[in-house]
């Protein structure tokens, strides 16, 4: 455990004199015979930074640094006065990054993770190490991630992951997630992107469907016919125009979930192949209209914020890993 003797004016600190205040910070707080409001500590700083960003709010950071939550909102307002720009958009409900602040996140975050890797480096460790937060389809995940994360993480004992299985779009800052897999067009600019492949998009059934409704003719025939959608907005483009309002008469959060009800004789589904391969071949559901209805095309990017050269090192080498062996074909 770390101690520091901290002066009643360290803007790190409540504002009355602690001595020998113990800090659980893998950093000290407070340097010892200097008046950090005079000389910044800004690894520090962005330490705490990060930590209201990890939290959600400031009161969370404080818990985790052993600080009053007035100390980190002093913090956070030197910070803002010194580097001229507003870090947080703050309300009475939440606590928002400005885009100044989504900036200055992503550079904090490679700098600790600089640090982080400078010590372990002189320590002798040289493998990255932290924790990834990852935001992917459930499809994504079963077919094409787990298959690969033995090997990632055999070669990587020090990096952990926490996954999130979802299809909707991820909100890389307010969700603070590192990476996101994606489908479809970007439509975010503030966004990076390493491309995955692509994927054809086929409309299927299953036997049990086509034997209670008969195998469409033509595509109108096809748009008279429930159909199974996604229950959130999708930028991908209309596949079958439908012969009344509501078509999708089931929706579902998540494209496995589709595939299941498509398996199960609901309704006829568009998915991406490479989620059905294998039950084309074996019969478990039957390619419609394939000459009537041309295959769509989805592509997979791995998406991030900032430039390459400044993210953390753990969150590069799952970059790296995944584009060499995640690719989608």
């Amino acid at each position: 455990m770390a101690r520091a003797l901290c002066v009643s004016s360290c803007p790190l600190c409540s504002g009355t004199r602690k001595d020998e205040l113990e800090h659980r910070s893998a950093y000290d707080l407070c340097l010892e015979g200097i008046d950090i409001s005079k000389e910044p500590n800004r690894a520090a700083e962005m330490m705490v930074f990060v930590r209201i960003v990890e939290t959600g709010d400031f009161s969370g950071a404080a818990r985790a640094l052993s600080m009053s939550p007035s100390a980190v909102s002093k913090l956070v307002s030197r910070m803002e006065a010194r580097l001229g720009a507003q870090l947080f958009r703050r309300s009475t409900r939440r606590l928002a990054l400005t885009r100044e602040g989504e900036i200055f996140h992503a550079r904090a975050q490679a700098i600790l993770a600089d640090i982080g890797a400078a010590e372990r480096e002189a320590g002798g460790s040289r493998l990255p190490a932290g924790r990834i937060r990852v935001s992917s389809s459930a499809s994504y995940v079963l077919r094409v991630l787990a298959p690969i994360l033995p090997d990632f993480l055999a070669l990587y004992p020090d990096i952990t992951l926490d996954i999130i299985q979802s299809d909707a779009l991820a909100d890389l800052v307010a969700d603070r997630t590192d990476i996101a897999i994606r489908a479809g067009p970007l439509a975010d600019s503030t966004l990076v992107a390493r491309p995955l492949g692509h994927t054809a998009l086929i409309v299927a059934a299953a036997p049990a469907w086509i034997e209670r409704y008969g195998m469409p003719v033509s595509v109108e025939q096809l748009a008279t016919h429930d159909r199974l959608g996604f229950a959130y907005p999708r930028a991908a483009e209309e596949w079958l125009k439908p012969a009344r309002t509501e078509s999708d008469r089931v929706r579902v959060s998540d494209g496995e979930g589709i595939r299941q009800l498509a398996l199960a004789g609901v309704a006829p589904a568009r998915l991406a192949h490479f989620t059905i391969r294998n039950d084309l071949t074996d019969g478990r559901l039957v390619q419609l209209l394939p000459g009537l209805l041309a295959p769509g095309l989805e592509t997979f990017h791995a998406v991030y914020l900032g430039r390459s050269e400044a993210l953390p090192q753990r969150v590069r080498v799952f970059l790296d890993h995944v584009s060499r062996h995640g690719t989608i074909s």
